[in-house]
């Protein structure tokens, strides 16, 4: 599946991070980082860009904000072919706390927004592009919208200078046919416009829907170490790099820092496929309730978690 204008991201420490509040030490985020540099990854996306007003610096940690005297104790002056990425969500960063580009190693801002934020997730990634970066925008959870309030919120993202929108399975609920549906509606609506993919594994799809994705003409690619991300994780980017067969990258490296990193952190941090991910991914449903199950003493008793999660669903309707 060579295609030479085809870009992976690796955002192993930005969703990662939603699982232990980005307290990562700097040696873990050292070895990713060294990793992706060797591997010939494009981007790595470190973390969020978000404004101290939005979130404690006590309960999260440097990687939830990425000031550049974090950035420069991890990266130094990053002279690598690699780019430095972060994501910035509606109503929790002012404008005025992102910097210049000038004055920043990061090199792009990835800004994630719902539906009915597009207006606001547009004016903050132009506002971005005219302090010097590369802008991607993340309309998220689009498998929860009406096919009307995506057409809108595609048309108005259409309309604006942002080069990449990225098609994003928040819920890890999609499969291959709406894919193939979702890009074909991106394309037609976006021209001239890149597509880009996430997706969360909660019916191990992460990796299959992906592939799909390049299929029909995605040319900027997520994933994470051994999966790791927000609950049921993302596609693995060393699934990646072994698929796409293009020789810039090289797997080596990230097997080293999965054996060496990613393994041992498994010890303390749980992600991954299980059946209340599965649930919610199955319901279309947000995995916060499969999250906080997977938390509790209950996290095995999975028949409880779908009759509750059913009868819910049920009272929401």
């Amino acid at each position: 599946m060579y295609r030479k204008e085809i870009k992976v991201l690796d955002c192993t420490v930005r969703d990662g991070g939603l699982q232990n509040k980005w307290q990562f030490s700097d040696k873990f985020v050292k070895a990713v980082y060294n990793a992706c540099v060797e591997a010939g990854v494009d981007y790595m996306e470190i973390g969020y860009k978000s404004s101290e007003s939005a979130y404690s610096k006590t309960e999260n940690g440097p990687w939830k904000f990425c000031e550049e005297k974090d950035l420069r104790r991890i990266v130094g002056d990053n002279k690598t072919n690699l780019k430095l990425a972060a994501m910035a969500d509606i109503g929790r960063i002012a404008f005025e706390d992102i910097p210049k580009k000038s004055d920043s190693l990061l090199d792009m801002i990835r800004v994630a927004c719902y539906d009915y934020q597009v207006d606001k997730g547009i004016a903050l990634a132009e506002h971005c592009m005219d302090k010097g970066y590369e802008v991607s925008l993340n309309l998220m959870a689009v498998s929860a919208i009406s096919e009307m309030a995506l057409d809108q919120a595609l048309s108005d993202i259409a309309k604006s200078k942002i080069p990449i929108v990225y098609l994003v399975d928040s819920f890890g609920s999609m499969y291959s046919e709406q894919i193939h549906f979702l890009m074909t509606k991106y394309k037609k609506a976006l021209p001239g416009k890149t597509i880009g993919f996430h997706g969360h594994n909660n019916m191990q799809l992460a990796f299959s829907n992906t592939i799909e994705t390049i299929i029909e003409g995605a040319n900027m690619l997520d994933g994470t170490f051994l999966g790791l991300g927000r609950g049921a994780g993302n596609c693995g980017t060393e699934q990646l790099l072994t698929f796409l067969k293009n020789p810039k990258y090289r797997v080596k490296p990230v097997f080293n820092a999965i054996q060496h990193e990613i393994i041992p952190l498994q010890k303390t941090l749980s992600w991954g496929y299980h059946i209340p991910y599965l649930i919610t991914g199955y319901l279309n449903l947000h995995p916060s309730s499969a999250m906080k199950w997977m938390d509790s003493a209950e996290r095995d008793d999975f028949m409880t978690f779908f009759e509750n999660t059913i009868d819910s669903r049920k009272e929401l309707e």
